[in-house]
């Protein structure tokens, strides 16, 4: 004879071992994410890379690559890095972009005339 009581006991413990996972509520489940100590922009030349990547389809490879040599200063979490302006340029201006070291978001990213 089957103990219906052990059968919807044994059911709901089934049911509850899904909830942790999110299943049984629809959530999905936490993704595992790493994030680096020294954040996801830990150094001068990482944030240089990540300037120059969203730079060039703005504002054209040509344009970029006559702006090195590059530089980038760490203050307060913020990566500032900034092209140079070519030696045959008397005026003229210098792309610029701020990164955060922490997350590396684009805070901003400029370009002077």
């Amino acid at each position: 004879m089957i103990d219906h009581r052990k059968v919807i006991t044994a059911a709901f413990l089934l049911l509850l071992s899904f909830a942790p996972s999110g299943i049984l509520f629809g959530q999905e489940a936490e993704r595992h994410n790493y994030k680096p100590a020294a954040g996801y922009v830990p150094n001068e030349e990482t944030a240089i890379k990540i300037a120059v990547a969203v730079w060039i389809p703005i504002y054209g490879k040509i344009q970029i690559e006559k702006g090195k040599p590059y530089k980038a200063v760490l203050r307060n979490g913020i990566w500032y890095v900034s092209s140079s302006l070519p030696a045959d340029h008397v005026i003229g201006g210098v792309a610029e972009a701020e990164i955060s070291k922490d997350d590396g978001r684009i805070l901003r990213i400029s370009h002077g005339k």
